[in-house]
């Protein structure tokens, strides 16, 4: 692979990665839920993670947001490695 093709995956994986964190919290907001608390349960021992506090300025309120649905979440976080996050956001979902 050349490093233009590099290149190309890595910005198209990162686009990948805001979008799931938007979805994140965005189905957060929607079930009247704090995404940093629910964030910081999963991963105590991180500091703030600004793209979810950059993600936060995205979202729309619950009535403005069309419906997210649980497990599609679930999936997205598992597609990115994100297997702690799901974990507490399926607690939630029960």
């Amino acid at each position: 692979m050349d490093r233009n093709n590099e290149e190309e995956v890595i910005r198209n994986y990162q686009k990948g990665e805001k979008m799931m964190i938007l979805l994140f919290a965005q189905w957060c907001i929607n079930h009247d839920l704090d995404p940093v608390d629910i964030y910081q349960q999963a991963y105590p021992y991180q500091a703030k993670n600004t793209e979810l506090i950059d993600a936060l300025e995205l979202t729309v309120s619950k009535k403005e947001s069309d419906h997210i649905d649980s497990e599609t979440l679930l999936d997205v976080l598992s597609m990115y490695g994100n297997d702690d996050l799901a974990f507490v956001v399926s607690e939630y979902i029960k």
